[in-house]
């Protein structure tokens, strides 16, 4: 394995603290709220049990069995995951979440023809702050530094909320090192976009799951609600963004939407193929300013999902993945 990758065997700290305490406290709200888990929500095991349990039960397959390994680069560590094979496409995942905010079967459903590989932003996990403070590009550079240290080559960037902006502050910071740039549900940088709700950001950073889950999907979409909620709980220590760091994070992209991040007065200049989408009932980020970031990217093409919100791409898997496996393919 090379001097830059290792792998992570035991829990990280007071990040795995709060990840058991996350997702025991998230099992218990789904289950007030008849979110029912697939699993039974118990704490994780110890290191010195889960080697002996291991051995005695099934091994998961896919983005759920694949080890958490830390890249050593320039901008800091980074922790990282990786399944599947083809070509490269990285996830940049958004606001206060961790590689577990993924749903397993979507990643999965994007492993069947590419390499994917997920990771923690600044301040999460096993990844390392950037410099304060924290901004949209501070951590577009540590992005770009994790792409250089695996030698992904290129690779296609999904960035979901605010990983959004970092891919669009990566292809204008970067613009050599993406081939291709999908943009879900995410604003703009240039001032213009419309703002963030108070009621829908209070309900983001409710401590109720059940409340963040109404954000995430239409009232009338609590099947892919659960289901969304129910597949978080297949991970083995579930985890999140500590408060500290999302504070940071939400600075950032206030920076951001404000016009105050030069890369995002720049996301006119842009120019590898670009996918923007979103949901067309998106509570958290309006249609309208999917339709701006459509504009002011010169090669983007803008796709809404009905009766979906900021999380359409868990809720309309089955056709978002081909999309987005179509639009790396043809404009190659």
């Amino acid at each position: 394995m090379s001097d830059h990758v290792r792998e992570r065997h035991t829990s990280i700290g007071r990040a795995a603290r709060i990840a058991v305490g996350a997702a025991i406290a998230l099992a218990a709200t789904m289950s007030v709220a008849g979110l029912t888990p697939a699993s039974a929500a118990t704490p994780a095991p110890s290191t010195a049990s889960a080697s002996a349990s291991a051995s005695a039960t099934t091994q998961p397959t896919g983005i759920l069995g694949a080890p958490t390994l830390v890249a050593h680069t320039a901008a800091g560590d980074v922790g990282y995951r990786e399944v599947g094979t083809g070509s490269p496409i990285l996830l940049i995942t958004g606001y206060g979440a961790s590689m577990d905010s993924w749903s397993p079967s979507f990643v999965d459903a994007l492993a069947a023809h590419h390499r994917v590989v997920v990771f923690d932003n600044a301040g999460v996990g096993a990844t390392a702050p950037v410099s304060p403070p924290t901004s949209i590009s501070a951590m577009a550079e540590q992005t770009s530094a994790l792409i250089h240290t695996l030698r992904l080559h290129r690779p296609a960037v999904l960035g979901w909320s605010m990983g959004g902006m970092i891919g669009q502050a990566l292809a204008v910071r970067h613009p050599a090192q993406v081939s291709h740039l999908i943009l879900a549900a995410t604003q703009a940088g240039t001032g213009a976009s419309l703002p963030i709700s108070p009621a829908a950001g209070a309900a983001l950073n409710s401590p109720d799951p059940a409340v963040v889950l109404s954000v995430l999907f239409p009232a009338d979409q609590s099947a892919a609600a659960r289901s969304y909620g129910e597949s978080l709980l297949r991970y083995p220590h579930y985890y999140a963004a500590s408060a500290a760091t999302k504070a940071d994070q939400s600075a950032a992209i206030g920076q951001w939407m404000a016009g105050q991040d030069p890369a995002g007065r720049e996301v006119h200049r842009i120019h590898v193929p670009t996918l923007v989408t979103d949901g067309a009932s998106d509570e958290l980020d309006p249609a309208a300013n999917s339709e701006l970031l459509r504009d002011s990217v010169r090669t983007a093409k803008l796709v809404l999902y009905p009766d979906a919100g900021h999380a359409f791409l868990f809720q309309d898997a089955a056709s978002f993945v081909p999309t987005v496996d179509a639009f790396i393919h043809r404009s190659r």
